[in-house]
């Protein structure tokens, strides 16, 4: 082995960056040829029949703390909040007494006070208001609504898996004008990847995808793709699989190349409506990211510096792929 071939084995092990030809946009390879409208569709039914339990993720788990933290889901209105003991609590947003918005209240030894006349809420049934299924996860908040959901509830959401040891996590929120299942087909479509979002992702290469059948083993339903993402002039080369566990969820998981194990996990929360009546949607992305180089337990230690990095790429992407589905969801509407 020659002397620069041994040194880029010796920096392959210890920087994962590949520095970039200069590409022109235009010269990219077109891929509208592979990216083939039943193969999409029938992902997107097959996601849609799996069970969700009736759960529903409300936004960041870190997002909720010692102050009431209020949301919609299909147009129902919530409050979470945190007990004595840290754990979560939801319930819904109205107080039982004259319908103040709790989420404008205060929390106080666990305690959720309404602001109006200090009705106290300690997160069990009481005049006639009643709390909601709920569950933390560590990074995500979700809750239960059995009446919106419609299916057999289950103890817990799915949640998929996730790295173990050293991560870091990072949520971003956005809200866009679609249904749930437009995010879900978003992430269906990977050959937009380095067309539409050419300034995260180069060299992008779908090497599977499944059949356009709409009977098909959970476990081998899934795209595989080979990608760079671009950081300026330099990029990370991985592979990484697309699956959906849930109806509302899927779920990017690197299974080969720098961060193996590392997952984006992309959340759809239906929100409600707006004046128009058009279906409102949240994105909720978590991503969880993991290395097993000795150096990623430094990068940990940096966490608050590197997260609004991480938040403010995702939504510079999401910002993009809500258009995207915004622009599916008025094409398919009448």
């Amino acid at each position: 082995m020659s002397r620069i071939a041994r040194l880029r084995s010796r920096l392959s092990k210890t920087v994962p960056f590949d520095l970039l030809p200069a590409l022109s946009w235009p010269a990219q390879r077109p891929t509208y040829r592979d990216a083939v409208p039943a193969v999409i569709d029938a992902a997107l039914r097959r996601s849609q029949q799996r069970p969700s339990g009736n759960w529903y993720v409300l936004g960041a788990s870190d997002a909720i703390k010692n102050r009431p933290y209020g949301t919609s889901v299909a147009g129902q209105e919530l409050v979470a909040w945190r007990g004595a003991d840290g754990a979560l609590k939801v319930g819904p947003g109205a107080c039982p007494h004259l319908g103040a918005d709790l989420a404008t209240g205060t929390v106080d030894c666990g305690a959720l006070i309404c602001p109006w006349h200090g009705l106290r809420l300690e997160g069990g049934r009481e005049f006639g208001w009643r709390p909601y299924p709920c569950h933390d996860d560590g990074v995500l908040a979700w809750v239960r609504l059995d009446s919106i959901g419609g299916e057999t509830p289950t103890e817990l959401p799915v949640v998929p898996a996730r790295p173990d040891g050293e991560q870091m996590h990072a949520v971003t929120r956005l809200v866009g004008t679609c249904e749930p299942s437009d995010i879900i087909a978003n992430r269906m479509d990977p050959w937009h990847g380095s067309w539409f979002h050419p300034y995260s992702f180069s060299r992008l290469e779908v090497l599977s995808a499944p059949p356009a059948d709409d009977d098909l083993p959970e476990e081998i339903d899934r795209f595989l793709v080979a990608v760079t993402f671009r950081i300026g002039r330099l990029g990370v080369p991985v592979v990484a699989e697309f699956t959906s566990p849930e109806p509302r969820t899927i779920v990017m998981r690197i299974v080969d190349g720098e961060g193996t194990g590392s997952v984006v996990e992309t959340h759809a929360t239906p929100v409600g409506s707006d004046r128009d009546g058009s279906p409102r949607t949240a994105v909720v992305e978590a991503v969880i990211a993991h290395s097993d180089r000795s150096g990623f337990a430094y990068a940990t230690r940096a966490a608050p510096l590197i997260k609004p990095v991480m938040r403010h790429a995702a939504a510079r992407l999401w910002r993009d792929d809500l258009a995207y589905a915004e622009r599916i969801f008025k094409l398919r509407s009448p």
